[in-house]
């Protein structure tokens, strides 16, 4: 490769203090959330968000219950055109989860070629990029977060996601796997743990956060809560310059 360029996947969590590098920085949201400031700008990088970051932008981050994001330090001035859509396309986001596998398996492919077809895979009008019908109807994903962190005392299903969104059951599993990444009740259980862990966090007691997100017991729910914590505990490389974000 002509440019300095590395994948790797990076956990985050209490804020080192801000700093800058001389390269763009991207990241890609895999699980939990990390917020950052970039000079002076709040931004959140969620499960299936990005931000590029670009050389010498200040910036400062904090995750407070832990996050995984696939990380690219990268010298290729194509960034630059990136800067202009600072969130991936929705198409980007089933690449970086490959990645991020192929990275855990020692992959050298995903390391050679993963900057490129990132780079190709983040503007919307990538020649790639799966072209919708301008018919298809539009998912209002964070609408529909919404609507689901109320209704956890009742047991949500793929027809009732497809069914909010005007869809069929099979279209919402199609759409959801092509435009989270996930499969429909993944995405949903996630969503449910993310809340969970945002009411424990806030000091409520096991028992209510299960009463108010919809699991059948505390230990239920502990037990889905440690199922997460290995996905934010394994090591991760450590960022080329030393620092995190």
């Amino acid at each position: 490769m002509d440019q300095a360029e590395a994948l790797s996947l990076r956990h985050y969590g209490a804020s080192p203090g801000s700093h800058s590098h001389g390269h763009f920085q991207i990241l890609l949201g895999l699980s939990g959330a990390l917020d950052l400031e970039v000079e002076g700008r709040g931004l959140r990088v969620a499960s299936g968000g990005g931000c590029v970051i670009e050389p010498g932008a200040r910036h400062d981050f904090e995750s407070a219950h832990g996050s995984l994001c696939l990380v690219l330090d990268s010298d290729h001035p194509g960034w630059a055109r990136c800067m202009a859509h600072p969130a991936p396309a929705a198409h980007a986001l089933p690449l970086a989860r490959y990645l991020a596998s192929a990275l855990q398996q020692g992959l050298p492919l995903a390391q050679a070629q993963g900057p490129a077809l990132l780079r190709e895979a983040w503007l919307p009008g990538a020649a790639s990029a799966p072209r919708p019908s301008p018919r298809r109807r539009a998912i209002d994903w964070q609408a529909l977060r919404l609507w689901a962190a109320g209704q956890w005392q009742h047991p949500l299903t793929v027809a009732d996601l497809a069914e909010r969104t005007h869809l069929s059951p099979a279209q919402f599993a199609a759409r959801c796997r092509e435009e989270q990444g996930l499969a429909a009740m993944a995405w949903l259980r996630g969503l449910r743990l993310d809340q969970a862990q945002w009411l424990r966090a806030r000091g409520l007691p096991v028992a209510e956060v299960a009463r108010r997100t919809g699991y059948r017991s505390p230990s239920a729910l502990t037990a889905a809560l440690r199922r997460r914590e290995p996905a934010l505990r394994d090591d991760a490389p450590a960022p080329r310059d030393g620092a995190g974000a």
